[in-house]
């Protein structure tokens, strides 16, 4: 399966992008009361008069692309094979507002050490699949149901064989890895991770200061820049109406996320290209899938998905200065987490594959290898 979008879309988005009908400005400063219009204009500019997508369609129909069934849905996933003989298989998930193309770059790092500077030794089979209801990927049949975490250990454990693998994840993938490892200790070596979840129920009393400050500080995030997050968890069909039907409004919604959540200094251009971030907002476009990604907020928020009550296998917990949320103390990761490694990154953000590939690489390589 390759993935090919009609002229007759193509022509259909230039259109749609030429008639947008652009937000009355405020008096405010940029980006202080959301998405600035001026950056949002250039981008829409160049999305509908001068971004070659075909290019980058050809660069992704070049990636390692795979499909399986599993559990009544068609499911993506990049096989990237290492460089050596029997090394370990790792599967990598991203998060939200992002997809398998966060991820290309650091799976080449793994599977290929030796390109980057590396040891062919330290090499992995290297799985990256596409969340289901995330571009490539179909949502799944029935809210609930059979949860992306079985997915996952059905896609490697069942479809691909391996009897034992790793796992890394951020954000919402973080969550499921999270899980994974809980739910199939057998099978999971170790996970790394980004972020963590918890508590399983009411916030421990005997809390550490260290807790407390965490606690108040993810507190004030929430009520800062967690509107996307209520909303999506609340009345994802409503948001998702305009979205999918405003490739302008799509694009806004994004990017003020790529902005805020990275180390970028608010020069949201210093970490991404254009190139790059239209391609995620054209893949999300041309799949009709922001509706679908906004699914595992409103299921986990609706208590469609168990709460998360115990890792005991080996996890590693790295922390990066601007990803969302605050950096959760170790004390609050280890009642959760069976916690061998935590790591504090000198920078980066949310999206540290992208942002810092050579960092995390490193961080999940020198884990794995101490396993």
């Amino acid at each position: 399966m390759t993935l090919h979008v009609s002229d007759a879309d193509l022509a259909d988005l230039r259109e749609r992008l030429g008639r947008t009908r652009w937000a009355k400005s405020w008096p405010v400063d940029p980006w202080a009361a959301g998405t600035d219009g001026g950056e949002l204009r250039r981008l829409v500019d160049y999305w509908a008069s001068s971004y070659d997508w075909r290019k980058h369609e050809a660069a992704i129909n070049a990636l390692p692309s795979r499909f399986a069934d599993i559990a009544g849905a068609t499911v993506h996933y990049l096989r990237y094979d290492a460089e050596r003989e029997g090394a370990p298989p790792l599967l990598l998930i991203n998060g939200w507002p992002s997809s398998f193309l966060e991820l290309t770059g650091l799976a080449e790092r793994l599977s290929t050490p030796s390109k980057f500077g590396g040891r062919p030794e330290d090499a992995f089979t290297v799985i990256v699949p596409s969340l289901p209801g995330y571009g490539l990927s179909e949502q799944r049949p029935a809210l609930g149901g059979v949860p992306v975490h079985e997915i996952w250990h059905r896609l490697m454990h069942d479809e691909l064989g391996f009897e034992r693998y790793g796992v890394h994840g951020s954000d919402i993938g973080a969550g499921d890895a999270g899980w994974l490892a809980e739910a199939h200790p057998e099978a999971v070596t170790g996970l790394h991770v980004l972020d963590v979840t918890g508590p399983a129920a009411s916030e421990p009393a005997d809390l550490t200061d260290d807790e407390r400050a965490w606690l108040a500080e993810n507190k004030r995030w929430h009520a800062d820049e967690g509107g996307y997050s209520h909303e999506q968890r609340t009345r994802p069909l409503t948001a998702a109406q305009g979205l999918s039907d405003s490739p302008s409004g799509l694009l806004a919604w994004i990017l003020e996320k790529y902005r805020a959540w990275s180390d970028c200094d608010g020069d949201v251009s210093a970490k991404f290209g254009d190139d790059f971030l239209l391609t995620q907002a054209s893949l999300y476009w041309f799949t009709n899938t922001i509706s679908t990604s906004f699914r595992p907020y409103y299921e986990r928020y609706h208590q469609l998905v168990p709460r998360l009550e115990r890792v005991t296998v080996p996890t590693a917990v790295a922390f990066f200065p601007a990803d969302i949320g605050g950096r959760q103390p170790r004390a609050w990761v280890e009642r959760f987490y069976n916690v061998v490694r935590y790591t504090e990154m000198p920078r980066g953000g949310h999206f540290a594959a992208l942002e810092e590939p050579d960092l995390l690489a490193t961080d999940i390589t020198t884990f794995f290898r101490q396993l």
